[in-house]
């Protein structure tokens, strides 16, 4: 869950608010008149919330395997599909 601060006392707190999400690895959200307007959070605890991580590994592992040749054709791909499906 992430902690709540009022916009007004952001750069009052600006500095704890960032050790804040550092330490904790949690985002904080920033309000205006009750609302929620902004959340502030570090960028590793950005792309793990967003899985931007998973999604560049699982990219590069698609690179990966297609220079060094581990590729299949589209008749095996078809073969596959059909074993999996019991057809």
């Amino acid at each position: 869950m992430p902690a709540v601060t009022r916009i007004m006392d952001f750069n009052t707190n600006l500095k704890e608010i960032l050790e804040y999400c550092q330490n904790y690895k949690e985002p904080v959200s920033a309000t205006g008149n009750g609302q929620g307007r902004f959340i502030v959070m570090t960028e590793d605890t950005y792309e793990e919330i967003t899985g931007r991580n998973e999604l560049y590994r699982l990219i590069q592992d698609g690179i990966d395997d297609f220079e060094n040749g581990r590729t299949l054709t589209e008749e095996q791909v078809r073969q596959n599909m059909k074993a999996a499906l019991g057809i």
